[in-house]
């Protein structure tokens, strides 16, 4: 639609509706009459041809199309109104809302964020972390870190780090980890993708035992209750590397598995903002400074005691 044709105010009083579910308190919150915004929206579901509610005998219901514009609306006129108050103020800055995997956030950028805010004092950071589940529109996004093969649909995609899978355990459990074949008398820590530990120990070539250990949705809890000597976890070492020059966890074995890597992504839609560019330069070059230790992790905190998988192991 051409920004001139854009209905500014039916959408400012879409988004009221919608985050109220009612015509009437959108209507005192914009001091205008029920009937008004009742009008605006209608004529906004007149020009885009679809209903963006439902009228119940008690409120208001988003349909689907409703649901997908209100998170886009409510961004912006958040942006828009943080912005003008930085103006107002004498102050304005430039916004990055960022999306991150909660792995990569705890485990690779907050410790990193000082250095950033020194790069680019400008940039506002809004960050926002998930499980890898990520809507980057519908949640008003300009950017995510998120995990896996790179390929996700009208998406612009840029590696920046590989992270294999690798047991992590205590040092006290490690001791007792003379082989991968032993691992079957541990704990064994699962992520929500099943295939992770049968691939291992089909990499590290010994039979995977029967999986009984609890399931979490997210590396940090698992590797949480590793630290604790739940079990053992099956994690990417290079997200975990204070504690294990801590010692608070060890990498019994060298065999690894390539599971998936971290991708900076945006919408190919997307038009860079200096922010985004910002952002972006400064994490490549900061992943470039750090990518020799990285892939050498796993066997930089194996413990003297382990002895490595040597069929059809892969050496990290």
């Amino acid at each position: 639609m051409d920004r001139a044709q854009i209905p500014l105010n039916a959408l400012r009083a879409f988004e009221a509706a919608a985050r109220h579910l009612s015509f009437t308190r959108a209507a005192v919150e914009l001091c205008v009459s029920q009937g008004a915004v009742s009008q605006q929206v209608a004529a906004l579901e007149a020009r885009l041809g679809t209903p963006l509610f439902r009228r119940l005998p008690r409120g208001l219901a988003l349909t689907d199309e409703g649901q997908a514009l209100f998170p886009v609306m409510a961004d912006t006129l958040d942006r828009v109104g943080d912005l003008l108050e930085r103006i107002a103020a004498g102050h304005p800055r430039d916004v990055l809302s960022l999306g991150v995997v909660g792995t990569f956030a705890s485990g690779w950028l907050l410790e990193r964020l000082p250095d950033f805010t020194r790069a680019c004092p400008q940039v506002d950071l809004r960050l926002s972390t998930n499980n890898n589940r990520v809507d980057i529109a519908g949640e008003g996004l300009d950017m995510a870190i998120r995990f896996g093969g790179g390929a996700w649909h009208g998406t612009h995609a840029i590696r920046i780090l590989d992270a294999p899978l690798t047991p992590l355990c205590t040092p006290e459990i490690a001791q007792r980890l003379s082989d991968p074949a032993m691992l079957g008398r541990e704990t064994l820590l699962r992520s929500y993708r099943s295939d992770e530990w049968p691939t291992w120990f089909a990499q590290a070539g010994t039979p995977c035992p029967a999986l009984r250990g609890p399931m979490f949705d997210s590396s940090v809890p698992m590797v949480d209750a590793a630290r604790h000597g739940l079990g053992v976890a099956l994690a990417p070492a290079v997200m975990f590397t204070g504690d294990l020059r801590a010692g608070r966890l060890v990498a019994p074995f060298a065999t690894r598995i390539d599971a998936g890597s971290y991708w900076l992504t945006r919408l190919q839609s997307r038009t860079d903002t200096p922010a985004m560019v910002c952002f972006r330069t400064w994490l490549l070059n900061t992943v470039g400074e750090g990518g020799p230790i990285d892939r050498n992790m796993a066997q930089s905190f194996a413990p003297p005691c382990a002895t490595p998988a040597s069929a059809g192991a892969t050496s990290s």
